[in-house]
């Protein structure tokens, strides 16, 4: 049974990995200036206005560093996804952290976004990536097998 999920969980992690990393190097300017082509954000700025409207409650040191914490998480999630390093804490955390952007988007600015932007799908499939069994093709699996010898 675990053989079928060589492929998938690898497509899985890259998939959901790149979706982290993407909007990370958006927020940092580094994929393009503002309004080129499908650039989000284009900077740091921009991305604090955007979750600014995210969470209208909050005073905007505290949007800032949130919105610092959170592209520090989204960093560290892409990397492990990626390379496969804990994954299933990343995947995890992967499904956490788009959890709460759900929430935030939805008493913000309604239910409409966060499905159009695919976070109710990123959320189940770090969920189901966590309870795969093996990660192979990954650094856990490199290192398991390391401890085994």
């Amino acid at each position: 049974m675990e053989e079928k999920f060589k492929i998938p969980q690898l497509l899985l992690r890259y998939a959901l990995g790149i979706t982290f990393l993407t909007p990370v190097l958006d927020r940092l300017g580094l994929l393009g200036q503002p309004g080129v082509g499908n650039i989000e954000w284009g900077n740091w700025e921009n991305f604090i206005n955007y979750t600014s409207t995210l969470m209208p409650i909050f005073d905007r040191p505290l949007v800032n560093a949130m919105g610092a914490i959170a592209t520090v998480a989204e960093l560290l999630i892409s990397i492990c996804l990626i390379v496969g390093f804990r994954t299933r804490y990343a995947a995890l955390g992967a499904s956490l952290i788009t959890l709460t952007f759900i929430v935030f988007m939805t008493l913000s600015v309604g239910i409409q976004k966060p499905i159009n932007y695919g976070v109710f799908t990123a959320s189940a499939a770090g969920l189901l990536l966590s309870f795969v069994p093996n990660y192979d093709y990954s650094l856990d699996n490199l290192l398991k097998k390391g401890k085994q010898k």
